[in-house]
């Protein structure tokens, strides 16, 4: 069977609900020596995990409480410390109204079993009185990724917005409650000539160790791919500073973009950090359908969905294979309303914790929910002590 023809069964399967779902994991196991992760299915009546709290904070910035999670809660980055999965989540408040208008900070949630969140009442990283006012105000702190060293520092690229221009920046935390701003992650790079380009979404590459997924250097550099129209690449020696791979030309190196006529024609936005497998690493990202003739008739017009890519181990920027269909779609009322009524699932946090992965994301710019992968996902996971 033709592997577009195999991965668009699966998708047409999880689309049917539970029992699609069972069969679509016996359609992933058919596939001999294939490197898809999945099927991630939706635990039975317990999301969204994730939603909009009345809670109030005193803002630095507005100097005043505010209700810094009353609009929408969404794009959440996911890890684990201490045996809880730890979920560092989106927030808006309704300072205005409008996607990009109001004040967004990263909220924290822990669970014992990846399902049952308890949130906090305050936000772990927002806008201050800092040094970081110039990229942060009034915009705030946007869709964390966050990924752990071997010896447990927990690293953060988010967005930093302005409600100007949108930029990478880095945080770092020992316990993931009390955060260390670095700055631009481009800032230092060719002399800051990509410091003010608009830069977002990054994944550092991560592999399995010990039984936690932390983060791992490729050819002896940290690497992350990062963007949302094109996926491309940056290295690192010390995970704060960050220098963009370039062409020939000397200009960003696109490693991969949108496809005409698929559910990812207008944007390619990379997800959750990129892991590596057996088979290679695997990029998990967010596809947006286009709105005229590039866009995939299959699904709704600026839909999005999930898409997988396979990068080489030994030369990260080839493309090994790409999925013509998603692996995961809109299918809930909340996942269809909201911010993004074309309808959004939006991955953004991957944890590897009793030997399941527990991919976490915003649904429709509004609430954070839970898909689940446990079937032998150790199989796929390139492990080793």
């Amino acid at each position: 069977m033709k592997l577009k023809s195999v991965i668009y069964l699966i998708s047409m399967m999880t689309l049917a609900g539970c029992s699609g779902q069972k069969q679509a994991s016996v359609a992933v196991e058919e596939q001999s020596g294939q490197w898809i992760l999945g099927p991630f299915v939706r635990p039975e009546g317990v999301n969204p995990v994730i939603s909009p709290q009345p809670t109030t904070f005193q803002c630095p910035m507005r100097k005043q409480p505010v209700r810094w999670e009353e609009s929408d809660t969404f794009n959440p980055a996911a890890t684990v410390k201490d045996g809880k999965i730890v979920v560092l989540y989106r927030a808006e408040d309704n300072s205005a109204q409008g996607i990009g208008k109001r004040t967004s900070r990263i909220g924290y949630a822990e669970s014992t079993d990846g399902v049952t969140m308890s949130q906090a009442d305050a936000p772990v990283l927002f806008p201050s009185e800092d040094d970081f006012k110039e990229i942060e105000w009034e915009g705030g702190c946007e869709d964390p990724r966050v990924a752990m060293t071997e010896d447990g520092l927990y690293v953060m690229l988010y967005t930093a917005w302005n409600r100007n221009l949108p930029r990478l920046a880095v945080a770092t935390s020992r316990d993931l409650k009390n955060w260390t701003k670095h700055g631009l992650a481009f800032a230092k790079a060719y002399n800051g000539r990509f410091a003010n380009i608009a830069s977002k979404s990054a994944s550092i590459v991560t592999g399995v160790k010990d039984g936690r997924l932390v983060i791992e250097k490729v050819d002896g550099k940290y690497f992350m791919y990062w963007g949302e129209n094109a996926v491309c690449a940056a290295t690192s020696d010390n995970l704060t500073d960050w220098t963009p791979v370039l062409n020939e030309n000397n200009e960003l190196r696109e490693i991969a973009k949108p496809r005409s006529g698929y559910f990812d024609s207008r944007l390619t936005e990379c997800g959750p950090p990129a892991i590596k497998t057996v088979n290679g690493i695997v990029l998990l990202y967010n596809g947006k359908n286009g709105y005229k003739e590039e866009r995939d008739s299959a699904y709704p017009a600026g839909a999005y969905c999930a898409g997988q890519f396979l990068f080489d181990a030994n030369d990260p920027y080839k493309v090994l294979d790409r999925l013509d269909k998603p692996f995961f779609v809109p299918e809930a009322a909340f996942e269809k309303s909201g911010q993004y009524k074309d309808g959004t699932v939006f991955i953004e946090g991957l944890a590897y914790f009793k030997n399941k992965l527990y991919l976490y994301y915003g649904c429709a710019d509004s609430q954070v929910a839970v898909a689940i992968c446990d079937d032998n996902i150790d199989s796929k996971l390139k492990t080793h002590n």
